[in-house]
């Protein structure tokens, strides 16, 4: 994953605020990249009204502190994306949403659009230059890219997914830069698997490379050894991945057991157990022996280690395994439809309360407007405020509201809902390693036991219970 530099975006010259915006804006929100809009989040404002949103504040901001720019900035843009495959355009928006959650920490509106027109998933996230109080504008610091980029690679490693090693300078292009080249894309992709093999501890290179060859890589020897995937076009060098993962510095990873500075970085934990290979399906692929002698000593340690799972956790027969599994799949399905509702009505709330605010602000200058016959001079004077005010009164009318709710009441609801659904989310992180584990280990035991769905209850007892004696 990668972010570019912070973009800053001016007011164009001879044209208003609303309309340098719009320039930007409206691009993000296009329905044919985020489908039909359903991948557009925000934060204290509605994507629909976010240009007009932003203007007003500007005007506001002239009014309380008195300060004017030549030079001023609008607003500003973020730029984040995904290698392709790894990530679903529900995930990236959430992620582009709580990079900017955690950067701008409240203080600044935002819209975060999730793009899925490209074979990679990418994010544009444009927020305000002024603070919500309109007292304050963001600063962009020489180092703001190097803060945002550290902070996108922290979030994405938190979600477990890759980060650009090596990214490129500020200047790069945006249809050249590191995140949005599958090129590059595919390398991350291979240092990812070269970590994870060595997270095993292989114990010399020849288990190393046939570690890689499990994970589906042909391997070319010769001066510079190379690897090649079904997904590339071209073989790839190790010499080309950047320090750490030359072929000497790999063997003296295997030798000393020791681990690449990519993978200090994760958590310590306990190794996670794979599925069993189905041996005879991948010898009809056209793997060979020596491939095959591989997999049966891979079975073999996932055998033991679904084994020892077992007695470790009490599981006596297969009907306990498979009940706390199913228990566990509820469990986390209640939790993700109870998340998804609060989210559901969180935004709903949010959107109520900007508009309401909006209404309220918006009140004196529509009255005005409305007094002066809908005067076009006055239109232009003030039209971020009489947008607002259509747009409020517009969702008061599709809601049926009739009497405004109090805001104290909307933010009352609103933490008690957020308080929930975090910890929701918390229980929902903590199962879902465990749950992943006990699918493993069912779908393990069941092909140990040689069970099918047709065997009855009685069956897979009765051969567990053999396994077990014996």
């Amino acid at each position: 994953m990668a972010v570019t530099r912070i973009m800053p975006i001016h007011a164009t010259k001879g044209y208003k605020i609303s309309s340098s915006l719009s320039d930007r804006i409206d691009y993000g929100l296009n329905p044919l990249k985020t489908d039909e809009g359903r991948f557009v989040s925000s934060f204290a404002c509605e994507p629909e009204t976010a240009v007009a949103q932003f203007a007003l504040s500007k005007k506001q901001y002239a009014q309380f502190t008195g300060r004017t720019q030549k030079n001023n900035v609008i607003a500003y843009q973020l730029r984040q994306s995904f290698a392709p495959g790894e990530i679903t355009p529900e995930e990236a928006n959430k992620i582009g949403y709580e990079l900017a959650e955690r950067l701008l920490k409240g203080n600044y509106a935002f819209v975060v659009a999730t793009h899925v027109d490209k074979s990679h998933i990418h994010n544009h996230i444009y927020f305000n230059s002024t603070s919500l109080d309109c007292k304050r504008k963001y600063r962009n610091k020489i180092r703001s890219i190097k803060h945002i980029a550290r902070l996108s690679d922290l979030i994405c490693i938190e979600h477990q997914l890759s980060v650009v090693t090596e990214p490129q300078k500020r200047n790069t292009a945006y249809n050249h830069w590191e995140g949005y080249k599958k090129y590059s894309s595919l390398r991350d992709l291979l240092r990812a698997d070269i970590d994870e093999v060595l997270e095993n501890k292989p114990k010399d290179f020849d288990d190393f490379i046939s570690q890689m060859i499990e994970k589906g890589y042909t391997i070319k020897s010769g001066k510079h050894i190379s690897f090649s995937h079904s997904r590339q076009k071209k073989n790839i060098r190790l010499r080309s991945l950047g320090t750490g993962y030359s072929e000497e510095e790999i063997k003296s990873i295997i030798r000393t057991n020791g681990k690449t500075k990519s993978q200090k970085e994760k958590k310590n934990g306990k190794q996670k157990t794979n599925l069993l290979i189905d041996v005879q399906q991948k010898i009809a692929e056209g793997k060979g022996k020596g491939y095959e002698n591989w997999a049966k000593i891979f079975n073999l340690k996932q055998m033991a280690k679904t084994v020892l799972y077992l007695q470790e956790n009490g599981f006596s027969d297969y009907d306990e395994l498979a009940k706390k599994t199913d228990d566990m799949t509820s469990r986390i399905n209640e939790l993700m439809t109870e998340i998804r509702s609060s989210e559901k009505r969180i935004k709903e709330l949010k959107v109520l309360r900007e508009h309401i605010i909006n209404y309220h602000n918006t009140r004196k200058i529509f009255a005005q407007y409305k007094a002066s016959g809908y005067s076009k001079k006055f239109l232009a004077e003030h039209e971020s405020e009489i947008i607002l005010h259509r747009a409020a009164k517009k969702k008061f009318d599709e809601l049926g509201i009739k009497k405004l709710p109090d805001i104290k009441s909307i933010n009352k609801e609103y933490a008690e809902l957020s308080d929930k659904k975090d910890k929701a989310y918390t229980e929902y992180r903590s199962l879902k390693d465990e749950h992943r584990e006990l699918l493993i280990h069912k779908s393990n035991t069941e092909v140990i036991l040689g069970i099918s769905s047709a065997e009855s209850t009685k069956e897979k007892d009765k051969k567990l219970t053999q396994d077990t004696i014996s």
